[in-house]
């Protein structure tokens, strides 16, 4: 079975520190649970200039390892590379993040997933003149039976696979978003992912927790 998990937000609390970050660089006081667009330049209210420091800023490598797990994400994730899946995390930050973010997976037990850097989101709203690892081409070439997002601006890539089992992580900036099918599935935590494709897996057993 191939696995794909996006990274921010999925396998760590990125959007709760970019919420201190906002406070910390320009005094922008918006609680995590307040966050309630995808867009961070609309949440926290940014202009071009102080988005792109911001971007740039969460984007250094101490930064990036400073990051906190998303509890019990290694652990289910190790669970099924244990049981021979193969798990891909598929990213929107640019390659010139990869080397921290790859340390990340490491530091937290994941030597063994497989790290990708695509341009999900469009260059132009991100750091500018980023390169990414994955092309588009190469993407729709991969395959998945189960998808771990948060992002609904990230659902457009999984039009192409229609038997894809989406399961959309639960944030305070997707839940008003409209699920293109039934395929896709609200889940609050990574006990919830786990139990879903348990059935897939080499047995159903109880949930490990990080």
């Amino acid at each position: 079975m191939h696995i794909y998990v996006d990274f921010d937000d999925c396998l760590c609390e990125t959007a709760r520190s970019f919420s201190e970050l906002a406070m910390e660089m320009f005094g922008r006081d918006v609680p995590y649970e307040n966050i309630r667009y995808f867009e961070l330049d609309r949440s926290f209210s940014l202009n071009d200039v102080e988005y792109e420091q911001f971007m740039i800023r969460g984007h250094q490598p101490e930064v990036l390892l400073a990051y906190e797990e998303t509890p019990g994400a290694s652990s289910v994730i190790n669970e099924w590379i244990s049981c021979g899946h193969e798990v891909s995390i598929i990213t929107g930050r640019p390659f010139s993040a990869y080397e921290p973010s790859r340390k990340w997976l490491d530091n937290h037990g994941l030597q063994k997933a497989r790290l990708f850097c695509f341009n999900k989101y469009g260059r132009d709203s991100f750091i500018k003149n980023s390169e990414f690892s994955l092309h588009l081409e190469d993407y729709y070439k991969m395959k998945f039976d189960f998808a771990v997002e948060d992002s609904p601006r990230a659902f457009k890539f999984f039009g192409h696979l229609p038997d894809l089992r989406v399961l959309v992580f639960d944030r305070p900036w997707n839940r008003e978003c409209a699920f293109p099918n039934e395929k896709y599935t609200r889940c609050f935590d990574w006990k919830s992912i786990r139990n879903i494709i348990a059935d897939n897996t080499c047995g159903s057993g109880n949930f490990v927790s990080g």
